[in-house]
């Protein structure tokens, strides 16, 4: 079953991290001839940071318009210098704010979207920050992470969402840049892919990434693979996973074996009985640390983007996927995550999740999530109270 919001005239490829990833994005940055958006929730000043950086910083030279967008509690220790080398260039940059934050604590939405828009025409959505733990140096494996290259309509209408969200008042803003183009495209129709826009956004009342996975869950045919980087499925999610394999459908999920931020990978393996309890297979990734964000349903569509499978992700930030329907991209991308499974996870079964847990690390597991729990709870309630 299709659902509405696709744009046809459109051509896709799926992008691994590391230095596919930042290779493209440089090669896209270099060709720009108008304008260039970039927005992320990390933006580093470390070696990957200088080097898109200062990409940025020729375009603009070339008089190209340069819009860099962060989010202010993700990226506070990008530098000041770093920051006025961009803007003495001719780079329009600008902080996401949060209603109030602290080098360890934030309150409010995040920028947690990650969308680069050249010329209107190319796009780039994914799970990828701008910093070294992304990218491939030297003896540096990047962590697992994926984007989708998109060419086409798609990218006109995300060049209208960047524009909204770097003005941050998008019903005060009239008609965007964006808009007032008028673009060609010539895909041949084996290249054309149907692909749709999603957001998330509590406050904006955005939840069609949301509705995507449900989408997915109640009407997949076979089988799901769902790689996620912090999957703690909340209420809603839960409900819907359990009627999918109740119909039948094989769901597996690819979680982190190691994380980037440990009270998470804990709350995490805190529902490692529930999902198996509901015959879900559960799989490790333990080559590095996983941070894609992406579900791919039958080998024919798949949802990518910045969207973690968590509460947070699903009513307190803002987030960006794509939907793709394309039996191509669709297989093909099964068949990589399979191979993930196959070379680099470790399958949790019952078994191995009794022998490799205790009552102390069952507890820690249980509080890790409570915290989690209860700090979104209290950080959100403002917005989830409103009408």
């Amino acid at each position: 079953m299709i659902h509405g919001n696709y744009t046809g005239n459109n051509k896709v490829k799926l992008i691994r991290g590391g230095k596919d990833y930042f290779d493209l994005l440089i090669q896209l940055i270099n060709q720009a001839t108008d304008s260039i958006h970039l927005q992320t929730y990390i933006f580093e000043s470390d070696a990957t940071g200088r080097l898109i950086g200062n990409a940025l910083i020729q375009a603009a030279t070339k008089k190209i318009n340069v819009f860099l967008l962060v989010d202010a509690y993700a990226s506070q220790s990008l530098s000041k210098t770093f920051i006025k080398e961009l803007t003495d260039a001719g780079v329009h940059f600008r902080f996401f704010e949060t209603f109030f934050k602290t080098k360890h604590f934030y309150l409010g939405r995040r920028l947690h979207h990650k969308v680069v828009v050249i010329d209107t025409r190319y796009t780039l959505v994914g799970g990828l920050n701008i910093s070294d733990n992304y990218n491939e140096w030297n003896e540096h494996s990047a962590w697992l992470d994926f984007a989708l290259y998109a060419e086409g309509e798609i990218a006109q209408q995300l060049c209208v969402l960047c524009w909204k969200a770097w003005r941050d008042f998008p019903s005060k803003m009239g008609v965007t840049p964006c808009e007032q183009k008028s673009l060609s495209y010539n895909f041949s129709p084996e290249e054309k892919a149907l692909v749709r826009m999603r957001r998330n956004d509590w406050v904006r009342r955005k939840t069609e990434i949301s509705k995507s996975y449900v989408e997915m869950f109640d009407n997949a045919e076979s089988h799901i693979i769902i790689l996620s980087s912090y999957l703690i499925p909340g209420k809603l999610f839960r409900h819907h996973l359990k009627k999918a394999v109740q119909r039948g459908v094989l769901i597996t999920v690819i979680t982190a074996g190691r994380s980037d931020i440990a009270l998470a990978k804990n709350a995490e393996r805190f529902w490692y009985a529930w999902l198996l309890r509901n015959n879900i297979e559960v799989y490790e990734y333990g080559k590095n640390i996983l941070h894609g964000k992406m579900a791919v349903c039958d080998g024919e569509w798949l949802t990518i983007g910045s969207f973690n499978v968590n509460n947070i992700s699903t009513y307190a930030s803002i987030e960006l996927n794509l939907d793709v329907r394309d039996k191509k991209l669709g297989g093909d991308t099964e068949k990589i995550l399979r191979d993930i499974i196959n070379s680099d996870c470790v399958k949790i079964t019952t078994t191995t999740l009794r022998r490799s847990t205790n009552i102390f690390s069952q507890f820690l597991h249980w509080l890790s999530y409570e915290i989690i729990n209860t700090v979104f709870y209290l950080f959100t309630f403002y917005f989830r109270h409103q009408d």
